[in-house]
C-alpha cells in the first residue's frame, strides 16, 4: 500500500502538467472553434443582406461580431421601414435558403465543452494538494511498518511532494487568465447567435405576414 501511495504521489506532478496541457489545447481549440463560427455566421448574414439598399459595408480590419451586428440592424431597418416593400420580397426567399444552413446557430456542445473546460479549472489547486496528501498518506504508511523512519522520512516526502500543489496552483493561475482573455469573446458569440435567432424570428414571422397580405390583395 505504502509503494502504491509513493508511485501516485511521485506521478501526481505529470498528471497535473499534462493536463494542464491538454487543458490549453482545448482553450486553443475552442478559440478557433469561435473564430470560424463567427466568419460563417458573418458570411450568411451578408450573403442574406446582399442587394439591399444602404448595406452596411464595414472596412476590412473590423471584428466579425461588429460586422454581424451591422447586417442585423440592416435587416431591422428593412422590416421597419414601411418604404421599402420591395425588399422584402428578396428577404423572404434567402430566408428560405438560409433555413437550410442553420446548422452554425446550434451552440450546445460548444457551450458544453467551454463550460467543462471552465469548471475544471478548480481542480487543479484540488489535484495539486491530492498529491501532497498522497506522499503524507505514504510516509505514514512507511513509519508504521518501520518506525526508525520516524518524522524526518515524513518531512523528506513532503518536500518531494509539494510540488504537486504548487504546479496545481500555477496552473490553476495561468488557466484562469486564459479563461478570462477568452470568456468576452465566447460571451460575445452566444450573444449573437441569439440574436440571429431573434432576427430571423421576426424577419420570418413579419416577412410571411406581408407575403400572405399580398397574396390576399392580388
Amino acid at each position: 500500500m505504502s509503494t502504491l501511495l509513493r508511485d501516485l504521489s511521485a506521478l501526481s506532478p505529470f498528471l497535473i502538467g499534462g493536463a494542464f496541457c491538454v487543458h490549453l489545447f482545448l482553450f486553443l481549440v475552442l478559440w478557433i472553434w469561435s473564430r470560424r463560427d463567427l466568419k460563417t455566421i458573418a458570411s450568411a448574414l451578408f450573403d442574406f443582406t446582399k442587394g439591399l439598399r444602404n448595406q452596411s459595408l464595414l472596412d476590412s480590419h473590423a471584428h466579425l461580431t461588429d460586422q454581424i451586428d451591422a447586417f442585423l440592424a440592416d435587416v431591422n431597418d428593412v422590416l421597419d421601414d414601411p418604404n421599402r416593400q420591395s425588399e422584402r420580397q428578396p428577404l423572404l426567399e434567402r430566408m428560405r435558403i438560409l433555413d437550410e444552413k442553420r446548422r452554425y446557430l446550434d451552440s450546445m456542445t460548444f457551450d458544453v465543452v467551454y463550460n467543462m473546460a471552465r469548471t475544471m479549472i478548480e481542480a487543479y489547486p484540488l489535484a495539486g494538494v491530492l498529491g501532497t496528501v498522497l506522499a503524507i498518506g505514504s510516509a505514514l504508511q512507511s513509519d508504521i511498518a518501520n518506525p526508525k523512519g520516524g518524522v524526518s522520512l515524513i518531512l523528506e516526502r513532503f518536500s518531494e511532494s509539494i510540488w504537486s500543489t504548487a504546479l496545481g496552483l500555477i496552473g490553476a493561475l495561468v488557466l484562469m487568465f486564459v479563461n478570462s482573455c477568452l470568456e468576452p469573446a465566447f460571451t460575445r458569440l452566444s450573444e449573437n447567435r441569439r440574436h440571429v435567432r431573434e432576427t430571423i424570428a421576426r424577419a420570418k414571422r413579419e416577412l410571411a405576414m406581408s407575403e400572405s397580405a399580398s397574396g390576399e390583395r392580388t
